[in-house]
């Protein structure tokens, strides 16, 4: 463990982005404000590439979103991973709670899903069909992970106080999908634990997905990471800015420009004159001013 340069942290944050298509401004927030988090506290800042879809994944995005990283000045500590190098790791993870009796294979499809449950917070909850199947690891179906009606609270440093029950607001949820995707609430506790991730600065739109990774923090023996779901940019119809809706990629022609309008939507009042500075003048200016009580909360 000596020569793990993920042990003993401060304060380590992470930006995961999934390379489905280029940087847009929403998640461009979400770099800023996890990168002046990290840097304000003296603490690290990682790089993941969230790929563990390969239908979903844009040849070359990977290498796109790090060269606008870098355009912007944001520099990253230690190597960057891929999720999709890691499927190993997940399994591991899986097979723990497995010998646990929380894992259970599920072959129902989304319309019956649909047809026999209730609506929790995150869409239909799944009804527990099948819980009483044994797993058959000759045969690849759905794994679910066993929830419970214990309370599921953490304070959030920007949101506050959030709490679910998981069993009656989630129902148990899927770790790897039938295809055998591992899925993202399995990887990314995984991934936050073995990197040390101390601080996970995000958007609000994965504030419902906390609590089920705490679950699994809590059932694989992992350290809590502190919160911080910031606001969400929306379009002109009120939906949430992604590459689905075809946001438009970062334009680093005016470097500066972008990272001003970045912080003005994080609360921050960035003076006149620094649009005419460099990149890394700006970052002083940044770290050094950050103001993390300013952000709005949605």
């Amino acid at each position: 463990m000596a020569n793990n340069p993920y042990s003993k942290p401060n304060y380590r944050g992470r930006f995961a982005p999934s390379p489905t298509g280029q940087l847009h401004f929403g998640s461009l927030v979400t770099a800023v404000g996890s990168y002046l988090e990290a840097k304000s506290h003296d603490g690290e800042w990682l790089v993941r590439i969230e790929n563990l879809d390969a239908t979903r994944e844009v040849p070359g995005a990977s290498t796109v979103i790090l060269k606008t990283l870098e355009s912007l000045g944001m520099e990253w500590d230690h190597e960057i991973i891929h999720q999709n190098h890691r499927n190993s790791i997940y399994q591991a993870a899986l097979s723990l709670l497995d010998t646990h009796g929380l894992v259970y294979p599920c072959t129902c499809t989304r319309k019956e899903i649909s047809d026999s449950s209730i609506t929790g917070v995150c869409g239909p909850i799944y009804p527990g069909t099948c819980r009483k199947k044994q797993l058959n690891k000759n045969h690849f179906t759905a794994l679910r992970i066993r929830t419970n009606k214990c309370l599921i609270k953490f304070e959030d440093t920007l949101q506050g106080q959030v709490s679910q029950r998981l069993e009656s607001d989630i129902g148990d949820f899927v770790l790897r999908r039938a295809d055998g995707i591992y899925a993202y609430q399995l990887a990314v506790v995984v991934d936050d634990a073995e990197q040390g991730i101390t601080h996970v600065v995000r958007g609000l739109d994965l504030l419902d997905s906390t609590p089920r990774q705490i679950f699994l923090q809590q059932l694989l023996g992992y350290s809590i990471p502190v919160h911080m779901h910031l606001p969400v940019v929306v379009n002109n119809q009120g939906k949430k800015l992604s590459k689905q809706n075809l946001a438009t990629p970062i334009d680093i022609s005016n470097p500066v420009e972008q990272l001003i309008e970045t912080v003005r939507f994080l609360g921050q009042d960035p003076p006149i004159e620094l649009r005419e500075s460099s990149v890394s003048t700006f970052w002083k200016w940044a770290i050094t001013n950050w103001q993390p009580g300013a952000i709005p909360q949605n």
